[in-house]
């Protein structure tokens, strides 16, 4: 179990990765997000995106599956998030892209209120298979201290 004093600040992880498929981006689109750069060929080969390209959210949400599935792998004594900050989406994602997720914890502070309590904020940052950054995000987590 990882708790507050175990963060290391600076340290840059890497927490997995995603494979894009079309069905996805389809699925997600039609639920969700139901713009035509999403959903057709033809118009998204009008737009800047030049073929259909994944939601912002929806990269968003296969970011937090990534980092849903590393937590279960390595567990942490988190406690959910107050929010994110800085949200960007900087490329689009296609499908048959792959979605690497890395995160930096950029400081940590414990609760002055509930002395068993810290919270930290993460930048977390979203590559595709050419290392080419498509999200950015700055997340803010709260998180137990160690029991003693």
């Amino acid at each position: 179990m990882i708790y507050f004093e175990d963060l290391e600040i600076g340290v840059e992880r890497e927490f997995g990765h995603y494979d894009v498929t079309r069905e996805e981006v389809l699925e997600f689109a039609r639920k969700y997000d139901p713009q035509p750069f999403h959903l057709s060929d033809e118009e998204a080969a009008k737009t800047h995106f030049g073929r259909i390209a994944a939601s912002g959210w929806h990269t968003t949400a296969m970011t937090m599956a990534v980092l849903v599935a590393h937590m279960n792998d390595e567990p942490k004594a988190g406690l959910g998030s107050p929010g994110v900050d800085e949200l960007r989406w900087l490329r689009p994602v296609y499908p048959g892209d792959r979605i690497t997720v890395r995160g930096t914890v950029l400081d940590k502070t414990p609760s002055r209120s509930k002395p068993d309590l810290g919270s930290f904020r993460t930048q977390t940052s979203v590559t595709n298979q050419d290392g080419v950054e498509v999200l950015r995000f700055i997340s803010i987590a709260l998180i137990r201290r160690r029991p003693a």
